[in-house]
């Protein structure tokens, strides 16, 4: 662990769902002063605990209706890091795992339609030299979908 303390949790815990919350409105729900909160984001930034602060975007906003996960059987050796550096790289793909098993790469893939998502298995997965095979799962309902952690009330 990263040496956090309960402090620390309850700022993850607050930020986590609301990470536009104001440091005078983090402050006072710790009961902190604003200037002891802000040192002890700016820690949890640079210790590398809070990685980033994003937007979750509707994907049907933006015509991104059609979602699905794409097993990836790869002719190279496990956990390729260049042929995982190819996939990554295509914008399509929101996220990209190793994984053991008889595939080895999982990726969660948006796009509009299905016409899409053959436009992209062949144009781009298809092309990349070390793709085998690939198996698609599409999603037809989702019922969650958070990237949200668990955060224990103390370690």
């Amino acid at each position: 662990m990263h040496n956090v303390d309960a402090t620390d949790l309850q700022i993850l815990t607050l930020l986590q769902p609301d990470a536009r919350m104001s440091n005078a409105a983090l402050a006072k729900e710790l009961g902190m002063a604003p200037s002891a909160v802000l040192e002890r984001v700016r820690k949890l930034e640079s210790r590398g605990i809070i990685e980033a602060y994003t937007t979750q975007i509707n994907p049907q906003s933006m015509d991104l209706r059609l979602l699905s996960f794409v097993s990836i059987k790869a002719s190279t050796a496990p956990g390729d890091t260049q042929l995982a550096a190819q996939l990554a790289a295509i914008p399509e793909i929101q996220e990209l795992h190793i994984i053991a098993g008889e595939d080895c790469f999982l990726a969660k893939v948006r796009t509009s339609d299905a016409q899409a998502l053959v436009t992209l298995m062949r144009d781009k997965l298809g092309k990349i030299n070390g793709v085998v095979s690939t198996k698609t799962t599409i999603v037809l309902q989702t019922i969650k979908e958070k990237n949200h952690l668990v955060i224990p009330p103390s370690l």
